[in-house]
């Protein structure tokens, strides 16, 4: 998956001057690409490959600024979030950031559902100073 989030930033990034630097700050960003999509009025499956390389970049940020780790999903995980791969917080949770992203895509306007950088902030069980 970071060989993903890696291409996925080449690619966003080879026209425009988006900050996604894999930083907290940059998750702000990614709310703001995910709403933009939003309001293209494409349908979830239109823009699944833009959702999978947010998602995975999510996914990232939460490895190297949070202390998780990339791990796949076993068979009762992979059945509950629907995905195959997510990432386990340094206490241990299960967090799965591909299908994070695809709610914040699907969540209206009023929803805490809506932004990923606030997801991070509250996060329960990220290492406090992982680098």
């Amino acid at each position: 998956m970071r060989g993903q989030a890696r291409e996925f930033v080449a690619r966003v990034t080879v026209r425009n001057r988006l900050p996604l630097d894999f930083s907290v700050a940059s998750l702000r960003v990614v709310d703001f690409l995910i709403a933009g999509l939003r309001k293209g009025g494409r349908g979830r499956d239109e823009v699944a490959g833009a959702l999978f390389g947010l998602g995975a970049y999510v996914g990232e940020v939460l490895v190297r600024r949070a202390g998780a780790v990339w791990i796949d999903f076993d068979k009762s995980q992979h059945a509950y979030f629907g995905q195959s791969v997510g990432v386990r917080m340094p206490d241990g949770r299960v967090w799965n950031p591909l299908g994070k992203v695809a709610n914040c895509f699907e969540a209206t306007p009023d929803s805490p559902e809506k932004s990923l950088q606030t997801f991070y902030l509250t996060l329960p069980g990220r290492a406090r100073n992982a680098a």
